[in-house]
C-alpha cells in the first residue's frame, strides 16, 4: 500500500504506555476506483489539465464526490498533480472538503509526505488547522506522528494549532514521541515543535508528560530536546 495509506490513525487503545492497535485510516485511490473515474476525477487523477479545463468552463460540479467521499480536488492532491489542484482551486473547488473519512487535502498531502502540493494548498488559502480524522486530529498531528518534519515546519509557519488534544488525548508533541521512532526526522519534528512554543506540560490521559513519555522509551536525544532550557 501507498505511504499515504498508513496514517493517520494509529488507534491506540492505551493502557498505561503500553499497546497499539493499528487502522488504516487514510485511503488513496485503489486501481478499481481509479479505472471507474469518469470526468473531472479522471482528469484530476491523470493531470489532464485540457479536460480539466474544458469541464470547469463546461459547468462541472467541481466537488463532486467518489465513492469515498473525495472530490476532485482530493484526488489531485494524491496524485500529486499540482496544476490540476491549482485550477481547480482557482474555478473555486472547495479547498477545505473533508471526505468520507474526514481528511482534507491539507492532511492527505502531509500524511504523503508532500511539502511541495502542501505548499501550493496552503498558498491558495487551505486551512492548516482543521479538525480532521476519525481520531479529531490535524494535519500537523498526523505530520508529526509520521515525523515528517518538513511538513511540520511548514504548517507551523502556517499557522497551524500547535497544540491541538486528539481524542486520543494526544498533541502533535505526544505523537511525535509514541508513535515515532526516536530517530532523526521525530527528533527533528519535536525540536520544531519545541522552537515553535508547544506547551511540554500537557499530558496524554494517563498523566505523562512529554519527558516521561521519551524518557520511558529510552528516546536520550528527544530527552535531552525536551529538558533544554527554554528562552524566556
Amino acid at each position: 500500500m501507498m505511504k499515504c495509506g498508513i496514517w493517520s490513525g494509529i488507534l491506540v487503545i492505551a493502557l498505561g504506555m503500553g499497546a497499539s492497535a493499528a487502522v488504516l485510516a487514510q485511503v488513496p485511490p485503489q486501481a478499481a476506483e481509479v479505472l471507474a473515474y469518469e470526468g473531472l476525477h479522471r482528469a484530476a487523477w491523470q493531470g489532464d489539465l485540457p479536460k480539466v479545463k474544458a469541464l470547469i468552463a463546461s459547468g462541472a460540479n467541481l466537488d463532486v464526490r467518489d465513492a469515498r467521499g473525495r472530490t476532485p480536488l482530493h484526488v489531485a492532491t494524491h496524485a500529486r498533480q499540482r496544476e490540476a489542484v491549482k485550477l481547480l482551486a482557482k474555478a473555486g473547488a472547495n479547498l477545505d472538503a473533508l471526505e468520507d473519512d474526514r481528511y482534507d487535502a491539507v492532511t492527505i498531502a502531509s500524511v504523503a509526505d508532500d511539502p511541495s502540493t502542501l505548499a501550493l494548498l496552503l498558498s491558495l488559502g487551505a486551512n492548516p488547522g482543521q479538525v480532521t480524522s476519525r481520531y479529531d486530529g490535524t494535519a500537523l498531528i498526523a505530520a508529526a506522528h509520521l515525523g515528517h518534519d518538513e511538513v511540520v515546519r511548514k504548517l507551523i509557519a502556517a499557522g497551524a494549532p500547535i497544540d491541538h488534544v486528539n481524542n486520543l488525548h494526544w498533541t502533535a508533541v505526544i505523537e511525535a514521541i509514541v508513535l515515532g521512532d526516536g530517530g532523526p526526522r521525530h527528533q527533528r519534528t519535536l525540536a520544531a515543535l519545541i522552537d515553535a512554543g508547544a506547551n511540554l506540560k500537557l499530558t496524554d490521559r494517563q498523566g505523562n508528560t512529554p519527558l516521561q513519555l521519551a524518557s520511558a522509551r529510552g528516546y536520550t536525544a528527544m530527552v535531552k530536546l525536551l529538558e533544554a532550557p527554554r528562552p524566556r
